[in-house]
């Protein structure tokens, strides 16, 4: 398990949701310090190829939103998006006037956006929140409810063949405490739940736990496993994959201990058991509301925030600093990509490489161009 790559120069994106399909990851939206979050524009769209690392802006970026706000999102963070077959659906999130509960199609063979009609009990609108696909239901949980002024505390299911919500009622001794910020895989039937925000934000008091959930997507029934291991400090705004029937969590955040994190951890289902991933190579800097997503053996990790280095004399929330760098994890590095990075590691002679090779070599180091500036101070 090997950082095998480290690009600058993608686009500079925090709290945004990005979803791979096929070999092409799409990323929608977030934001980044200096861009009016209180305008109605539309939602940008950033394409990266992982084949050739690099990153385009699509053009359904640039349509004027109030032309088409009967199919277009706005720009907005704190959403959630899935895949279900060639489509991507988007949901929920806000800007810093308003939260939405519109759901958008986003189809990548059009390369075109639609607002499908849905019926049913329809959730009202929240950011933070999580959506998981099972079979061809959007599963969603948490997250913050502007009309309520309170953390959701109930899940949804969207049947995306009819379109019809439903509010799931849901068993258990024990349920999960009210969040928002935190993570959910689905994985073997069963949506696995970890870290958050919770407790009583309104009342200037946060809580960060670090137990486990699972749902069980065929009975709808929570269950607090029994775990061991390296258990992970309870946290926020960190990401979750799956990789090989076991789910990961990276990086995050907690206010209460004034921490920004960049440790990996596995958590096995068949064990129950947390383990505290080792990676070779250089590794992400501390962040939090990055975006992580596996495609075939490879983790594709970019974007987030992270406390400036050095510290400034302001509180921390006031010196946070917006990335615009890709950093790739490779599960199992191949002998080519070995001896890729053995190439540059030795300065050795790229001349005489056939020109296949140099390609992947000049794709593997060479940043990319969509953000040239340097960062800048974020809000967080």
């Amino acid at each position: 398990m090997r950082w095998i790559s480290h690009l600058d120069g993608g686009p500079k994106r925090v709290n945004h949701a990005a979803v791979a399909v096929g070999h092409k990851i799409y990323s929608f939206g977030g934001y980044c310090t200096g861009e009016d979050s209180k305008a109605y524009t539309s939602m940008d769209v950033h394409v990266l190829n992982t084949t050739t690392f690099r990153w385009t802006k699509h053009p359904v970026s640039d349509l004027p939103y109030f032309e088409n706000d009967d199919i277009l999102p706005y720009k907005r963070y704190g959403h959630s998006a899935v895949v279900y077959g060639d489509k991507v659906y988007i949901w929920g999130g806000r800007n810093d006037r308003a939260s939405d509960g519109v759901l958008f199609c986003f189809d990548t063979t059009w390369h075109c956006w639609t607002a499908p009609k849905t019926t049913g009990c329809i959730p009202l609108p929240r950011d933070g929140h999580t959506a998981c696909m099972w079979k061809h239901y959007m599963i969603i949980f948490g997250g913050y409810e502007e009309e309520t002024d309170s953390f959701a505390e109930s899940v949804y299911a969207l049947d995306l063949k009819k379109m019809d919500w439903s509010h799931v009622k849901t068993e258990g001794e024990i349920e999960p405490t009210l969040r928002d910020f935190h993570t959910a895989v689905c994985l073997n039937n069963r949506m696995y739940l970890f870290g958050g925000r919770g407790g009583h934000t309104l009342f200037g008091e946060e809580v960060y736990s670090n137990m486990l959930w699972y749902l069980d997507l065929e009975t709808f029934r929570w269950v607090r496993p029994q775990v061991s291991g390296d258990i992970p400090t309870g946290r926020r705004s960190h990401s979750a994959f799956v990789y090989n029937n076991k789910m990961y969590i990276f990086g995050g955040y907690n206010y209460l201990e004034e921490k920004h994190f960049n440790d990996m951890y596995e958590y096995d289902p068949q064990t129950s058991r947390w383990r505290m991933v080792n990676t070779i190579g250089p590794k992400p800097c501390e962040r939090r509301r990055q975006a992580c997503v596996i495609v075939g053996d490879r983790l594709f990790l970019f974007g987030g925030t992270s406390p400036q280095i050095p510290y400034l004399r302001e509180p921390q929330e006031d010196r946070l600093i917006d990335h615009c760098d890709l950093y790739i994890l490779d599960f199992k590095p191949t002998l080519k990509t070995l001896c890729i990075l053995s190439v540059r590691k030795y300065r050795l002679d790229e001349s005489i490489l056939p020109y296949s090779l140099r390609l992947d070599v000049m794709n593997m180091f060479t940043p990319n161009k969509i953000t040239i500036s340097r960062p800048n101070k974020s809000a967080g």
